[in-house]
């Protein structure tokens, strides 16, 4: 048995300001080429392969460490610490497997169906005044953006005008999950918990007393085994779909928009084929996850491929190269949605107990988005340069310019 930090390995760079776009897909594939686990200078090492990914990601020798990195930077109490804590992939054990139970059912895929046709509505809105224009846009700003925070706050019971207040504390409440921004930003988070817990501590108490066909109204009256939540656990778990909900999707989306215009061929058969759709936004969700990094921290020394893991060591999942996988995956190098892809799942929402919670509704609007878009935006090509935002965290594009022939469909 030897120690991880006696291998040789491959290293990567992950603090590399260029490390995104093309250049992070080559660097990824390299790495996993040369071995299913990469160092790196910060002390993490990077899980490269599938197999090996599965195991971290559904093993209980290992947490998300947000606990331990709100320890590091002395937030031990007060609203940060709180929402760190308390989130729902930060819970373990019997308390985890208690709120799992109680709120599985409020995002099954009965309920995200349910939804498609408020989808629908908010996608004809969007649209309609790019029909207006002279076929381009600035596709982040005037559509991917907007679209997942009217989904939100429909589905949260909150009207249609504060979907921009709920993008802007969803983008913040991100943050917390990023060690830079913590350390520069800190005042900045914690104006937006508290914001939030004060906006839906409001709703709750509306709901409590007039109950309605939306998220809290279900998450209050949600049971198992005589068991209810909290309103405290309500603002909570409101907060983690919020925060989960809204800048997954907008990236998720922009990347599957900009991975269509650069596979025209692609764009044209969807919009000819909409039975394709499921199939094109698992594509797009294998080839280019908005969650290409998934953080897991051993509690113990482990023991994996005879090789030792110290406790306290963090290890950084990589989806991206679960995903491409040539071991249970045929041409996982193309982007292709008739491809048969067998049972090998997309591993970006997660594995085991820790699994995205938001999975059914972030495929029905994915789903719905390119049934909606493919048939009326057509010839789509890029129309100048893409900015791409940073791989920590939620991978999002800063800016999609785009230009297309706008029909009917």
């Amino acid at each position: 048995m030897q120690s991880v930090s006696e291998l040789e390995l491959p290293e990567l760079d992950y603090t590399d300001p260029g490390l995104r776009g093309e250049r992070m897909h080559e660097t990824l594939n390299r790495l996993a080429g040369e071995s299913w686990l990469a160092s790196s200078e910060l002390g993490w090492y990077f899980v490269l392969e599938r197999e090996a990914a599965s195991h971290f990601l559904r093993s209980r020798e290992v947490v998300f460490p947000a606990a331990a990195v709100a320890d590091a930077f002395g937030i031990t109490e007060g609203p940060l610490s709180d929402a760190i804590r308390r989130n729902l992939i930060a819970t373990e054990g019997d308390d985890h497997r208690r709120l799992r139970n109680l709120v599985n059912p409020a995002f099954n895929s009965r309920r995200a169906d349910a939804l498609r046709d408020v989808m629908r509505e908010h996608l004809a809105a969007l649209w309609a005044p790019l029909t207006a224009g002279e076929g381009s846009c600035e596709f982040v700003g005037s559509f991917a953006k907007w679209y997942p925070s009217l989904m939100i706050a429909t589905v949260v019971g909150a009207p249609a005008e504060d979907a921009e207040r709920l993008h802007g504390w969803a983008t913040e409440f991100q943050r917390q999950f990023d060690p830079a921004a913590i350390a520069a930003d800190r005042d900045a988070i914690e104006a937006a918990i508290v914001e939030f817990g004060d906006y839906a501590g409001a709703l709750i108490s509306r709901r409590r007393s007039d109950p309605a066909d939306d998220l809290v109204s279900t998450l209050l009256t949600a049971t198992h085994e005589g068991d209810t939540l909290s309103d405290d656990e309500c603002l909570n778990l409101i907060m983690n779909v919020l925060a989960g909900g809204v800048d997954t999707t907008q990236a998720q989306l922009a990347q599957a928009v900009r991975l269509f215009a650069a596979h025209p061929d692609q764009w044209r058969l969807l919009a000819e084929r909409p039975e394709l759709v499921p199939a094109a936004v698992e594509e797009v969700l294998r080839f280019e996850p908005i969650t290409p990094f998934t953080a897991r921290m051993t509690v113990e020394e482990v023991a994996y491929r005879d090789v030792t893991i110290p406790a306290g060591t963090v290890l950084m999942v990589c989806t991206f190269s679960s995903n491409r996988d040539p071991e249970t995956i045929s041409r996982p190098l193309d982007f292709d949605i008739t491809a048969d892809r067998g049972r090998a799942k997309p591993m970006t929402f997660g594995a085991g107990i820790h699994n995205c919670l938001g999975a059914n509704l972030a495929r029905a609007e994915l789903q719905e988005a390119l049934a909606f878009l493919a048939p009326r935006m057509r010839d789509l090509e890029l129309d100048g340069e893409v900015e791409y935002g940073s791989i920590a965290g939620v991978y999002g594009l800063e800016r999609l310019p785009v230009r297309f022939s706008p029909t009917p469909g």
